[in-house]
């Protein structure tokens, strides 16, 4: 059992790790591998937080209106950025730089939310509730689009109606996406 900070902070370092991956893979189907791994993560991860993590803030903190809002718009930066990144090719001129822009705008959300968001979320909630917030957050993980829909409702419940009705679509072209072997 581990907290919602916890979890959020592993998949930070994976999505680095990926992003690496990416960038330093030695062939185009490699890279190709990792993308589809990167792309995979992300949206479920970027997902997981606005159902989950998103509505904690708005419960808990006097302040989590605002800071959702914040997340949202750079949320939404990320996911535009993404749906034009999955399209591409690593022989494309800005498949690295597209990646790069990515990682730009992932690295600045991903320390202020470790630095400011989650702390402070953590102090406000009751006892137990981070623990149950991480499995809702790791269950809700495997009902949710694993490709980037920017122009999809960002906010629940329509969020989770479209993304209910969008995951088994992305689902099935995930078996012919090829994924890292490891």
């Amino acid at each position: 059992m581990t907290t919602i900070s916890k979890i959020l902070e592993e998949e930070h370092k994976d999505l680095e790790k990926y992003y690496h991956n990416i960038m330093d893979a030695s062939s185009d189907d490699e890279q190709v591998r990792w993308q589809n791994q990167f792309t995979w993560e992300l949206t479920r991860h970027s997902i997981g937080e606005e159902l989950i993590v998103y509505p904690a803030f708005e419960k808990y903190l006097s302040e989590g209106k605002a800071m959702t809002d914040k997340d949202r718009e750079e949320h939404q930066r990320a996911k535009e950025l993404l749906y034009t990144f999955q399209g591409l090719k690593p022989d494309q001129p800005e498949f690295a730089d597209t990646l790069q822009k990515i990682w730009e705008e992932l690295l600045q959300h991903m320390k202020e939310e470790m630095r400011e968001d989650m702390p402070t979320l953590e102090k406000a909630l009751p006892d137990g509730e981070s623990i149950n917030l991480a499995n809702e957050f790791l269950r809700t993980k495997n009902f949710v689009p694993t490709r980037s829909h920017p122009s999809a409702p960002d906010h629940p419940p329509f969020e989770t109606v479209v993304g209910l009705l969008t995951a088994p679509i992305d689902k099935l072209g995930d078996l012919f996406r090829r994924f890292p072997k490891d």
